[in-house]
């Protein structure tokens, strides 16, 4: 099963009312349960994989007060670049190396932005467009949702 096909696996089953699911294909065999975790193996596999969450953020509505204090306030300007999935986001290639890109950095269409690890897995996350980095919303090591915005920039 490719990873576009699990990330959508998991956005359709938090918008279901299941709250466990379990599917074997051949050598793929993947667990999911609401508020608990997610196994993901492969055949020949010995162990595991490390559990990731799956619980959904709950949404707490706004009071009136709140709405009308945030009117005043600037809108930041610019697109969000998200995460495509649930992991730890990795500034730099190694502790000792510098960061891939730094706020007012120019970046081109494919040039690697971030790493995000995902179950032992590094996975580059590339630039879809050219753009300015206005904004990096999140530090070095810290875990990320899925589609949580990881920087904020202007298209070029």
């Amino acid at each position: 099963m490719k990873f576009d096909e699990i990330k959508e696996l998991m956005r359709l089953f938090g918008k279901s009312k299941l709250d466990r699911i379990q599917i074997k294909q051949k050598d793929f065999e993947i667990e999911m349960e609401k508020g608990g975790t997610v196994v993901v193996e492969a055949a020949p596999v010995a162990k595991t994989a490390p559990a990731v969450s799956t619980a959904a953020p709950t949404a707490v509505p706004a009071s009136a007060p709140a709405a009308e204090e945030t009117q005043g306030e600037p809108v930041a300007k610019g697109e969000l670049i998200t995460s495509p999935m649930v992991g730890t986001f990795y500034a730099a290639p190694s502790p000792d190396s510098p960061p891939f890109v730094k706020v007012g950095d120019t970046v081109r269409k494919g040039q690697t932005l971030c790493i995000l690890e995902a179950m032992k897995i590094m996975n580059e996350l590339e630039a879809e467009y050219d753009c300015k980095i206005l904004e990096i919303l999140v530090e070095d090591g810290e875990p990320v949702e899925y589609d949580k915005p990881l920087f904020r920039v202007e298209k070029l």
